[in-house]
């Protein structure tokens, strides 16, 4: 377990933990599960979350210049 500005966080979290270690709400983690979007295990029919999946897929997701433009060169070319 590791401390985020004094709480802390455990390397195994559940979609409450997620969505505050995130700072985003649950429906969204839900609707990025259904999504097939982000690294989720399901145990059960609970998910669960690995604290260092969940930042390496962070780092994967990164939107850089150079990601956004081919985005957008990819998007106007379809067009």
């Amino acid at each position: 377990m590791k401390e985020n500005n004094s709480e802390v966080v455990k390397e195994i979290m559940d979609v409450k933990e997620l969505s505050k270690y995130l700072g985003i709400g649950k429906s969204k983690i839900y609707k990025l599960i259904r999504e097939k979007k982000i690294p989720a295990s399901k145990i059960g029919r609970q998910y669960r979350f690995s604290k260092s999946v969940i930042d390496s897929w962070l780092k994967e997701n990164l939107i850089t210049r150079e990601n956004l433009q081919y985005s957008l060169d990819k998007l106007f070319k379809n067009k």
